[in-house]
């Protein structure tokens, strides 16, 4: 017997295992009984997992993209790691060895700013942080085994990410060299593209500049066809992640071709360009080149008009999404090049806004008549637009090119040599001519671009490197690792807290001695995450990779998380997976093998006239939709479907549903409205209604010997067993929703059946182990009802079986025709002779009927399915 007074959670915990408990007949208390629960799960270590499994299990891996810890969870956790918490019960129920980890990628810039703006540390931030959601994420009931947890800003963490980037550059895959970035003067920061805002910074406001920084790049480009190539092996990943991937890595045939400047600028006396429409060199109307281009810096040291369009290229934003959507604007430097097939022609050469130095070569050759971005400059600046390849069906006499380009294939004309080929002939062509000139080759470029992972902010990773007058760049010796953060850093301070630091980037030289620095750059938290889920299979080693580990459980099994990391998070992983197999610390190439990406959690969305935003619990919602404020009745503008987000103030606070209803319900809910990809809209009468089928299930357990019957058990014992295989077949399939319908069915049923009691305590136990991964508090409390005074524990269970002869159908229902025509219907019993299916659907009276007395010159029979009759 437990220690400790009555009314303790040791004493609730023993009555929950040990004997039965005296419970009120209405209604399920779920505040008692999922604290309760969990308690018991935790007692009994139910989801720890060994570093390295035995192997009398399939292992099977489940993971969760882990949450940064803002501070609360929202809907989109509770859907995502419910989903997942699905997966790992089940399996573990099917008898796999399951590892479902948890942690925290805790590094990043907004930790940061709350230090700024609230006067407090990151890591204290943080911390208070991730300790708030493990609470809420604890009261879900979530199989996680929080042993294994960390947080990337962990220095034993962080320390070991250090080890892996000496490795990195000890094998070639990390360099230093310049490169432009985006720059916000007042932050004092490199930003990414997305945090260029309208040419300003995110945060500051500040009018961005483009400088040109060394900065420390991940050789990922030295990966690119592998990771191309292997997007065809990822069967188990969504179509549209793979498609997104594969245009981000972005493979393409095409030439390098070199046009000879016609007056060589400061020593350089040709331009190279990369294109992928050799075919097109005839239809050239100028060529353009980026602001950070050497010609361009040529072109302004001539010209402050050249300079000032260069400052004001350096303030837009360069992410794709922005070049898109600005005006095409360019400057004229005066320069010209010459044409590499028309003897004597030269065409000008032109700064543009829309050139981005760190894609292809630069430059580029402007063929306005098709590509539309080149055509809207032609057209703003009056430059010929001379069309060169025909597209089917069109007369080469009349077509013309208006306001939109022809991008598609066709026949070449105005194009001499090439003249009468179609597109593809016409770029073999071409090349074979640029390289027999000299001016040219073909070639495959990628669009993928080295990762630069230097970011100057204090709360981040350091990057383990000296910077010493003599030696150069020189590594931090292992056995200092990890080079930890000084706590002591001043915010008050525009710019990077560990570049005025005052002692902790001055150190000696590991290699000469001398007076040295330390790098005071920090790695992308992308990096964080490129390695994590490896360090989950041993997280408290000294290696940052345990093979024997990472062999036992690698790659993840189901990887679980949003759409929006399709590209970049998911690309960086395998990309470092690779890395560290060619370093031979790993042996999977791929991290994930399975990838599941959910929908959002949606919320309707409530405005007034006074573009006010309402919260729901300030809003009365009628019957018909329609919605008026609380206490003034004023009417609203009702957004339905909307993303939840703070701004429209239409989120939702996961801890008073699961306070109000319980985790189970909220598990539920999730569950039941939406195949689990979509989008899926949270609705208080639908979190309602999943509280109620929570309760009336609990009351088929508590009240079953109060519903006695003696009729026949056969048809409830079929119920019970088709419906575990329907059941099976949808958590195989993801088909979370079609669980729960099938689940709803099996209620009914069993509320309905005139069966013994024996049958229904059979068929309300296989209830609890079916709903046990979805609503797993209420599985033990069932449980625990139906068998009192047993210690077992559901989520020890193993999953029920579907017995064939009760879920093989007992009749069958046969179509007869005649010539054709459906004329009766027959239910027979499954196994019925042929010769006898063939006299009972000849006797029917309408068969009869249609023969009208003549001969049956054929009689097909398709068993269990249809007889026809050929007369």
């Amino acid at each position: 017997m437990t220690d400790g007074p009555p009314d303790s959670p040791a004493h609730s915990l023993d009555r929950a295992l040990d004997r039965p408990v005296e419970r009120p007949v209405e209604r399920y208390d779920f505040a008692a009984a999922e604290p309760r629960w969990q308690q018991a799960w935790d007692k009994g270590a139910c989801f720890a997992a060994p570093d390295v499994p035995d192997g009398t299990k399939p292992k099977y891996y489940v993971l969760e993209m882990f949450p940064y810890p803002s501070g609360k969870i929202h809907m989109g956790h509770v859907r995502n790691y419910t989903l997942g918490d699905v997966v790992a019960r089940y399996k573990r129920a099917r008898g796999h060895e399951v590892m479902h980890p948890m942690g925290w990628d805790a590094f990043g810039l907004p930790a940061e700013n709350a230090a700024r703006e609230r006067g407090t540390h990151p890591a204290a931030w943080t911390y208070g942080n991730i300790a708030a959601m493990r609470a809420e994420l604890k009261s879900m009931g979530l199989s996680l085994d929080w042993a294994r947890e960390f947080a990337t800003c962990d220095p034993e963490y962080y320390g070991k990410q250090q080890a892996l980037f000496l490795d990195f550059l000890q094998a070639g895959l990390v360099e230093r060299r310049k490169s432009w970035v985006n720059w916000d003067p007042v932050d004092g920061t490199v930003l990414a593209n997305e945090q260029v805002i309208d040419g300003r910074g995110w945060r500051s406001g500040a009018p961005v500049e483009k400088r040109e920084l060394s900065q420390w790049f991940l050789a990922i480009t030295k990966f690119a066809p592998d990771l191309l190539a292997a997007l065809d092996t990822l069967d188990r990943w969504p179509e549209r992640v793979r498609t997104m991937q594969a245009n981000w890595i972005g493979r393409s045939e095409g030439a390098r071709v070199r046009f000879p400047l016609a007056e060589p600028v400061d020593g350089t006396a040709e331009v190279e360009v990369f294109t992928t429409r050799p075919d097109t060199l005839y239809g050239m109307s100028f060529l353009a080149v980026a602001a950070e281009h050497p010609l361009a810096a040529a072109a302004a040291a001539r010209s402050p008009g050249a300079a000032a369009f260069i400052a004001e290229c350096r303030s837009q934003g360069t992410s794709e999404a922005a070049i898109e959507q600005a005006e095409k604007r360019g400057f004229d430097t005066g320069f010209r090049v010459a044409h590499p097939f028309i003897e004597g022609a030269t065409f000008p050469v032109w700064i543009a806004n829309f050139v981005l130095m760190e894609y292809g070569t630069g430059a580029l050759f402007g063929c306005p008549a098709h590509d539309q971005r080149d055509l809207d400059f032609a057209r703003k600046y009056g430059l010929p637009v001379p069309p060169v390849v025909l597209p089917p069906g069109e007369d080469p006499a009349a077509f013309t090119i208006d306001r939109t380009a022809w991008t598609g294939d066709g026949t070449l004309y105005n194009s001499r040599f090439l003249d009468g080929l179609g597109s593809d002939a016409g770029k073999r062509a071409a090349i074979d001519a640029l390289e027999a000139k000299g001016l040219g080759q073909g070639v495959v470029n990628w669009r993928l671009r080295d990762w630069g992972v230097s970011r100057q902010r204090y709360w981040g990773c350091p990057i383990p490197v000296i910077h010493c007058e003599a030696c150069g760049t020189v590594p931090v010796p292992r056995d200092q690792l990890p080079v930890r953060l000084p706590d002591d850093v001043d915010f008050s301070v525009p710019g990077n807290p560990l570049d005025h630091h005052p002692t902790w980037k001055h150190v000696a030289c590991p290699s000469c001695g001398a007076p040295a620095r330390r790098e005071t750059d920090t790695c992308d938290t992308f990096v964080d995450s490129s390695w994590y889920f490896a360090r989950f299979c041993a997280p408290r080693a000294e290696a940052p990779i345990t093979p024997a580990a990472t062999d036992a459980w690698l790659p993840v099994d189901q990887y679980i998380g949003g759409i929006e990391h399709a590209i970049l998070h998911l690309l960086y992983a395998r990309f470092f997976t690779r890395a560290l197999a060619t370093m031979g610390q790993l042996r999977t190439p791929e991290p994930f093998a399975g990838l599941f990406t959910q929908g959002m959690v949606q919320h309707a969305s409530y405005k007034a006239p006074d573009n006010r935003w309402l919260a729901p619990d300030e809003v009365e919602v009628a019957a018909d939709g329609s919605a008026v404020e609380k206490g003034t009745g004023i009417p609203l503008t009702v957004s339905r479907n909307d993303k939840m987000s703070k701004s429209k103030r239409n989120t939702v606070d996961p801890g008073a549903i699961i306070s109000r209803y319980g985790a189970d319900t909220a598990r539920w809910f999730i569950l039941a409205d939406n195949p689990p990809e979509r989008d899926m809209e949270w609705s208080e009468s639908g979190v309602a209604g999943a509280h109620r089928f929570v309760q009336r299930l609990w009351r088929l357990a508590a009240n079953l010997d109060q519903r006695g019957g003696d009729g026949e058990p056969r048809p409830l014992m079929q119920a019970t067993h088709r419906t575990v295989a329907a059941v099976t077949a949808a958590l195989e399939s993801f088909a979370f929703n079609v669980a729960v319908a099938r689940l709803h069915e099996f209620a009914n049923s069993i509320e309905s059946s005139p069966a013994p009691l024996e049958a229904r305590r059979e068929a309300v136990s296989t209830m609890a182990r079916l709903v046990a991964p979805m609503m797993p508090h209420l599985a033990e409390e069932l449980w625990s009802i139906l068998h009192p005074g047993k210690a077992e524990l559901v989520a020890q269970m193993p999953w029920p079986e579907a017995d064939p002869a009760l879920i093989a159908a007992e009749s069958m229902t046969i179509a007869v025709q005649v010539l054709g025509k459906l004329r009766a219907t027959l239910s027979l019993p499954v196994g019925t002779p042929e010769d006898a299916v063939l006299a009972a659907a000849e006797a029917e009276e309408n068969v009869q009927r249609a023969i009208a007395g003549k001969p049956i010159r054929k009689r097909i029979h398709v068993p269990g399915r249809i007889v026809n009759f050929v007369v």
